[in-house]
């Protein structure tokens, strides 16, 4: 396919195209306001203008540290506009993280929300950045953005990008070690929204985003589509259930993308009983399988899941398992979507047979660039052959559905026997008492390793050992049974919602 023929799928051209299209529709609704595409690709233009004139042209790197925001999505439109790379910070970050960032991706302009201006100011010292633009109200030492804006002319089209282009890197969280950029093209994110579209219906109807866009679940999985598909986006800065449920009755959304915790949460929020939820076609999960209770719990709604597995550096789907497979295939990441390839593999790069564990790997044109920087960690994430070794353990059934069973690292050694925390926890999520649990190794003399659950109990519920291993001793061999309990009032979670065991770890760990 020739350059001419891939320049159309950029991320510019096609919010622009868009804009060209359906320009009356509502684009973006945020805090009781609404763009139409009209004035979104307007205001994509201006920005990509205002980049042009500080110097940024295609291959540099602008940064973006805040809470979801409309200047979130224009300034990556805008980037997309000129051939720039869009690098979007975790607003959770420390100054020396976003340091380390920075400087790693070699930002040149930073843009923040008045929330992060403060830490971004802690750190300019100690930055390569020579722009600095804020996205809200004005800053001393800051430019702003909507002043610039205000007297800039729209760009009249958007530069021509082939598919390999960089569009945005996006760091991973990096529990080990330092953080890795992960880089995504234009490319890869159009082949992401193609494989969705060929497994699903895809978004139509109103999208609502609370799931924080730095992340890639909360950027890719259904926001980027929809604003392409020319679907209304309601965003939210944050996530809160209250608002969430609020906010879909009144703007009678159709989809929204989250993690199980977000959706427990919902269902936990008082209003959830008398929230009208008629309008919700389907819910899209990731970053763990959805509880049974809770599948039970929206169905009983007449809401489905749809469910996938993916990672930032194949941005992100996978797998997929449709809506109406949630109940056949409970625990399932679904299949490899059309035009991607999911395989296991053997700690020698050997496919294995059906059945059998091993590291999950993917291949196909959603699988990232590589790793910013970094050839040698690129070429230990992509083999020869293509394949992306993902570090998951997991299974193929001989239908091809996908079934995760731990990251490589968080995998238990107790008595030379491999425990997989993710089986032993969709059991101990079953007991009455449990509202959460993660299980996790910690040192033993004897074994090497105790399985360890812990858990978040149900309000004025108790809980012992005995009685957890007396429950999951009807479905698990007994060397999988925890050896340990111990009690937290919450699990740590990263943004995508996954908990970080690490912490538990460390935590636990006397």
């Amino acid at each position: 396919m020739s350059n001419s023929q891939t320049a159309d799928i950029g991320l510019g051209q096609t919010i622009l195209r868009r804009a060209a299209i359906s320009p009356n529709q509502s684009a973006i609704t945020f805090e009781g306001s609404t763009q139409t595409f009209a004035e979104l690709g307007d205001r994509v233009r201006r920005m990509a203008t205002v980049l042009r004139a500080g110097g940024i042209s295609a291959g540099d790197r602008v940064g973006y540290i805040g809470l979801n925001h409309p200047v979130f999505l224009e300034m990556l439109y805008a980037c997309g506009c000129l051939g720039a790379v869009f690098v979007p910070l975790n607003f959770r970050l420390t100054g020396p993280e976003v340091r380390f960032i920075a400087n790693d991706a070699g930002i040149s302009a930073m843009v923040a929300d008045d929330m992060l201006r403060p830490l971004i100011d802690k750190e300019r010292d100690n930055l390569e950045c020579t722009r600095y633009i804020t996205a809200e109200a004005d800053a001393d030492n800051w430019e702003s953005l909507e002043s610039l804006m205000a007297a800039a002319a729209p760009i009249e089209a958007s530069e021509k990008v082939d598919a390999d282009d960089v569009a945005f890197i996006m760091y991973t969280s990096g529990t080990t070690g330092l953080p890795k950029g992960a880089m995504l093209t234009h490319g890869n994110i159009f082949w992401n929204s193609i494989n969705v579209c060929f497994g699903e219906d895809g978004v139509s109807g109103t999208t609502l985003t609370c799931a924080p866009l730095f992340h890639i679940g909360g950027l890719n999985v259904t926001t980027l589509m929809s604003l392409s598909k020319g679907v209304e986006v309601v965003l939210l800065r944050s996530f809160d259930a209250g608002q969430v449920l609020s906010l879909i009755e009144k703007h009678r959304v159709t989809t929204m993308f989250g993690a199980p915790t977000m959706f427990l949460m919902m269902v936990q929020d008082e209003s959830f009983a008398s929230t009208d939820l008629s309008s919700i076609a389907t819910l899209t999960c990731g970053g763990a399988p959805v509880p049974v209770p809770l599948i039970k719990t929206y169905g009983e709604r007449g809401i489905t899941f749809c469910q996938g597995y993916g990672l930032t550096e194949t941005a992100p789907f996978a797998s997929l398992l449709a809506s109406d497979q949630a109940m056949a295939k409970v625990g399932s990441a679904g299949k490899a979507p059309m035009f991607t390839e999911v395989r296991i593999v053997d700690e020698n790069n050997n496919p294995v047979a059906a059945g059998v564990h091993g590291e999950v790997c993917i291949k196909g044109p959603n699988v990232m660039k590589g790793y910013w920087n970094r050839e040698e960690a690129t070429a230990e994430a992509i083999d020869t052959q293509g394949w992306f070794h993902s570090g998951d353990i997991g299974y193929l059934d001989d239908e091809d559905f996908l079934f995760l069973c731990d990251r490589v690292k968080d995998m238990v050694i107790t008595g030379a026997e491999n425990v997989y925390p993710a089986e032993v926890e969709s059991i101990l999520y079953g007991h009455p008492s449990i509202l959460e649990v993660a299980v996790i190794g910690l040192p033993d003399k004897k074994w090497g390793e105790a399985v360890t659950a812990i858990a978040v109990l149900e309000e004025g519920a108790e809980l012992t050992l005995e009685g957890l291993r007396d429950f999951a001793g009807e479905s698990l061999a007994r060397y999988k049974l925890p050896s340990q309990l111990r009690f937290v009032d919450i699990l740590p979670r990263n943004p995508a919602g996954k908990v970080q065991k690490f912490k538990l770890k460390e935590q636990f760990d006397v």
